[in-house]
């Protein structure tokens, strides 16, 4: 079960989906379940018009319940062995219906897999805890393993090294600099242990080294963070600061945080900050596709699945 967060289907679909997200306790750190909910419908309130316009501006609804639906009939074409689906957290189809239908199809082994590469506990944790929650719920206890992470697999660094390479073409790499745009999240999950940004920082080095090896020299490699929201101190930093501290250069961004398109990617790089660059007088700006259902990253997830299977074994005979 491929666990993502979802998306509007519609510009009817927003104001709920941002309800769904700033009522969620690992979003918004607030114990009152009435004060986050009056806060969330604040929040809300405050950023729909913008929100709604910037969805107009990519179709009106998000990519990312098409792209996960074809990622998983691709899985399910190539591995006769098991049965892919997928779960969104702000948007159906939601993990408990999903896991209800697995119930009665009478599986007996689930796998949860992060589409989110780097562990975060605002992002795949809150999808792990709804998912085990909904299993208590349907009182369904099969054999549960999760992939919450691979920053750092080789096969998903093949896959963002091959779009970095799509992007570059046949471009001199050292005429460029390759910024990787993450996601940002507030700094006070930093302080309170949270692995993110380890998470990115090893992620960054990995496509570093895996670039090096193939004889790929960019002028400089940048890590940044973009999707903040609100007044409170988020990682940083941020890719618009990045991008007017660097613009002079040639640039490539890559979008670190995700491996399938949404509004972050489609509307964020490619349109807000393309503008941005376009005002600063950018030489050149560039945004690497994501995996979508390349058939790479769907190799990637195989193999990065049958490899947990593994080791999970592996633990197990050596127990």
């Amino acid at each position: 079960m491929l666990l993502n967060m979802g998306g509007p289907g519609s510009i009817f679909e927003i104001e709920s989906f941002l309800k769904r997200i700033f009522n969620d306790p690992l979003i918004l750190n607030i114990k009152s379940e009435f004060g986050r909910k009056m806060l969330a419908n604040f929040i809300t309130h405050q950023r729909l018009d913008e929100v709604k316009k910037n969805y107009q501006l990519i179709g009106g609804k998000s990519p990312i319940i098409e792209h996960t639906l074809k990622i998983t009939q691709r899985l399910n074409e190539i591995d006769s062995e098991r049965f892919y689906t997928y779960a969104m957290r702000y948007t159906a189809p939601f993990a408990y219906d999903v896991l209800d239908d697995i119930k009665k199809q009478g599986f007996e082994s689930v796998i949860l897999f992060s589409m989110y590469p780097q562990f975060c506990h605002s992002t795949i944790y809150s999808s792990i805890v709804d998912a085990k929650n909904a299993l208590k719920s349907l009182d369904f206890h099969p054999q549960l393993r999760i992939v919450s992470d691979y920053a750092t697999h080789p096969a998903y660094i093949q896959c963002a090294v091959q779009k970095i390479k799509e992007s570059l073409g046949n471009d001199n790499p050292q005429d460029f600099s390759l910024l990787l745009s993450a996601h940002s999240l507030p700094l006070s999950r930093i302080k309170q242990g949270d692995p993110y940004q380890n998470e990115c920082e090893a992620n960054l080095k990995a496509i570093q080294e895996s670039l090096e090896q193939e004889n790929i020299h960019f002028k400089k490699i940048l890590l940044a963070y973009q999707s903040k929201v609100g007044m409170m101190k988020w990682l940083g930093p941020s890719t618009q600061e990045t991008l007017n501290k660097y613009k002079k250069h040639k640039l490539i961004l890559y979008p670190l945080s995700f491996t399938v398109d949404n509004s972050e990617t489609i509307y964020e790089l490619c349109i807000q900050y393309a503008n941005l660059a376009r005002e600063l007088g950018v030489p050149e700006y560039r945004v690497c596709k994501c995996f979508n259902d390349d058939e790479m990253f769907i190799q990637a997830i195989l193999r990065i699945i049958s490899e947990h299977i593994q080791d999970s074994h592996s633990h197990k005979s050596e127990v």
